[in-house]
């Protein structure tokens, strides 16, 4: 081929389509796919913790609080999978603060891509933390006695479910990590806004034997609202104003800090 014809190929070839905004997403999922491949030790952290709580909470608790640990389970199982949930949701934030210091995100920016596509590929990674840690649970639960009454169709609403609830929370963190400075700064931060809604809910305890000025907390506690839809599905007499109730908060969420995280992107 001489230079001419090499040069009138070049000058005539066909550019190749620009990638789709799904096509973009789907590359930083199996981003997000290919950390749990390279840094296996990830997982432990992700599903020891919930573990603990679970055989902790169980055995220390549970014949106390309700007379035998099985039937202790059937009450703290689903409310178990919601905190685990939620305490997962930050290590999407902690991931983003680390990108960002490393200069990858500033890469990213300058790519002819969707520009929600990192954070899909985060949200993809959240997903998996979530499903991974959930079945790890439900399978100690069910070991240890647990028995959901709605069987596989009430255990996929309620794993569907939550992975509602974790897109939704998700998006708190990933606010974090981008307005904090360093991945154990979104830690501190997450810990703090956390720990009084997962405690101070109807994950563990019956909220009748709380004071009336807790209670009132308690009741209206979107983790609590969240718990409750969770033990309706598992048992199979989940209500609509239940379901309603659990999605307010993850739905919120969404349609509030989705905006400002890519506002917070694009500005930084």
């Amino acid at each position: 081929m001489d230079n001419e014809t090499a040069t009138t190929s070049l000058i005539y070839a066909e550019r190749p389509p620009q990638p789709s905004a799904l096509s973009n997403a789907l590359v930083f999922g199996w981003r997000a796919v290919l950390k749990f491949k390279h840094v296996p030790e990830q997982l432990f952290d992700l599903v020891m913790t919930p573990i603990m709580f679970t055989l902790l909470f169980t055995f220390v608790f549970g014949g106390a609080l309700s007379g035998s640990t099985a039937a202790y389970l059937q009450y703290f199982l689903p409310g178990i999978l919601v905190q685990t949930v939620v305490f997962n949701s930050m290590y999407s934030g902690m991931g983003l603060s680390t990108d960002l210091g490393k200069g990858l995100f500033d890469r990213f920016r300058s790519l002819p891509i969707w520009s929600l596509s990192p954070f899909a590929g985060l949200m993809v990674g959240d997903i998996l933390r979530h499903l991974i840690a959930s079945l790890l649970i439900l399978l100690i639960g069910i070991l240890l006695g647990y028995r959901p009454e709605a069987g596989i169709i009430g255990v996929v609403e309620a794993l569907l479910l939550l992975v509602v609830i974790g897109f939704g929370f998700g998006w708190i963190f990933l606010v974090l990590g981008l307005v904090m400075r360093t991945p154990s700064t979104v830690m501190t931060m997450a810990f703090t806004g956390i720990m009084p809604l997962v405690f101070a809910s109807n994950i563990m305890v019956d909220p009748a034997t709380m004071p009336g000025w807790l209670r009132v907390f308690v009741d209206v506690n979107p983790v609590s609202l969240m718990t409750t839809a969770m033990r309706g599905l598992m048992a199979g007499n989940a209500t609509a104003a239940q379901l309603g109730a659990a999605l307010i908060a993850p739905v919120l969420l969404t349609a509030s800090l989705a905006p400002l995280t890519l506002w917070l992107y694009r500005r930084k």
